[in-house]
């Protein structure tokens, strides 16, 4: 009941006073506006003002597939709305002629900036135009892909970015094509690959089933809509170039006198020239930018974009050469300025929303809201490294004299556990338990953080029970 809105188009006086819902609305837009771009810009194809049937009527010889992408706060009004609306549409039409049903809603959680939401008007968040005029996009496309709230949500931290870009991205995978590059460099050549004499894929079947299988994987994972599982899969080849690689020690054999160790070595020196093609097809929808720089350091004249990843490990096909001296892929990112920077673009960043955005409501939250939070104090017996994060210890905390609870804490680094266990501390116990890389965490430790790294754990002032309620 309200008095804006769309009408409801029924005569009856008591439906005067109500409106349809605006999820009920938009959704079909979906559909309506595919007829609409028929009705005015299709009068040159064959179909006509039919055209928008191709998008949804599946024909004899078609596949339709559809795919909505959003985030979690949307799920609702596509898995529910959204298909009773289209169910209800295809009651009344032919067999032959029902719109197509969702194929799935891959829909994202939430990422969020240190611990918070992302807000402009509290400068909090990542000022994006700043950042590639400094910085290469394809690092924060890795991170992103790979850091992709796809199951639960995410949290950006600078320091676990440039980690993941030095120690991963640069680390695996850029740091493996450029010793391909280089040490290829360092053969003599005329004008073509000097590893054309060694090229014999023939005799590297194994690892390229074994790096196929890796690509299937990550077909399967493309297909799920699994972005983030996908880019690991590819990751694993990289990975697997660079044992290839030591194994081989081709650095050996660049000036050495032929023999027949001297092929074999080299032998795999181009068939990890093969393979960065195959990467340079395989992460372009991931970062496109560094695939076009690598797609041209081998030489390759054809259109990157028109294959497929199905052609990825196509061996049939010559190497290809640029003479002109290789460079890196990547640039190692330096945390302290990138920290310097950020905050040179926020200096006020300090300052409360309500100054800053003019909402004077905007920097406070309701009391009722704050007492729902409930904190207690515990005591911690045990501090082990999390195995799956480099920041992460996994605590345990007595939390009542007869129980305890698993917390995880991005502390390492911060503290050396011994300097945690037996620590009165203050805790959130009724946060919602969430896994945080495949560990159940079981509610959040209170620190403050002065903003210049300095991190303290709170603690109260002597000894309490614990479990004891903070007011």
């Amino acid at each position: 009941d309200m008095e804006w809105g769309i009408e409801i188009p029924l005569d009856d006086p008591e439906w005067n006073s109500k409106r349809v819902y605006v999820w009920f609305e938009a959704v079909q837009g979906y559909y309506t506006c595919a007829r609409i771009w028929a009705e005015r810009f299709a009068g040159d194809h064959d179909e006509g003002d039919d055209a928008w049937v191709n998008w949804w009527v599946e024909k004899d010889g078609q596949s339709l597939k559809h795919l909505y992408f959003m985030g979690k706060d949307n799920i609702p009004f596509h898995t529910i709305i959204w298909p009773a609306i289209l169910m209800g549409l295809n009651k009344d039409r032919d067999k032959s002629k029902q719109l197509h049903l969702e194929d799935n809603v891959p829909a994202n959680e939430f990422l969020m900036l240190k611990g918070g939401q992302f807000s402009k008007s509290r400068k909090h968040g990542v000022w994006l135009p700043s950042f590639l005029e400094r910085y290469d996009p394809d690092s924060l496309r890795y991170h992103l892909s790979i850091n992709m709230p796809e199951t639960h949500d995410t949290d950006f931290r600078w320091d676990e970015f440039v980690d993941r870009v030095n120690n991963e991205l640069i680390g695996t995978y850029g740091n493996y094509v450029h010793r391909v590059m280089t040490l290829t460099h360092r053969l003599p050549s005329q004008d073509n690959n000097p590893l054309d004499e060694f090229d014999f894929p023939s005799n590297h079947t194994e690892f390229i089933a074994g790096c196929q299988e890796l690509l299937n994987s990550a077909i399967e994972s493309m297909e799920k809509q699994r972005f983030k599982e996908a880019l690991r899969s590819i990751m694993g080849i990289a990975q697997q170039g660079n044992l290839l690689l030591q194994s081989a020690a081709p650095w050996k054999f660049l000036n050495s006198e032929d023999s027949q160790e001297r092929k074999d070595s080299l032998s795999c020196l181009a068939m990890a020239w093969r393979l960065c093609r195959s990467l340079a097809i395989a992460t372009r929808p991931f970062m496109p930018f560094q695939s076009d720089k690598l797609w041209g350091m081998l030489g390759e004249s054809s259109p990157l974009d028109a294959l497929t990843w199905d052609e990825a490990f196509t061996t049939d096909t010559p190497l290809g050469w640029n003479s002109n001296k290789p460079s890196p892929l990547f640039k190692k990112l330096d945390l302290e300025e990138i920290l310097t920077h950020e905050q040179s673009l926020v200096p006020d960043s300090n300052v409360n929303e309500a100054e800053t955005s003019g909402d004077t409501e905007a920097s406070y939250i309701q009391f009722e809201d704050f007492m729902k939070v409930e904190m207690r104090t515990g005591k911690i017996l045990t501090v082990e490294d999390h195995p799956n994060a480099d920041k992460l210890f996994v605590i345990t905390i007595e939390d009542s004299p007869d129980s305890t609870r698993t917390v995880c804490a991005g502390l390492k680094g911060v503290y050396q556990p011994d300097d945690l266990i037996g620590l009165n501390v203050v805790f959130v116990a009724n946060l919602e338990p969430r896994k945080l890389r495949g560990i159940m965490s079981e509610g959040m430790l209170l620190a403050a953080d002065d903003g210049d790294g300095n991190v303290r754990v709170l603690t109260p002032e002597g000894e309490i029970k614990p479990g004891s309620q903070i007011r």
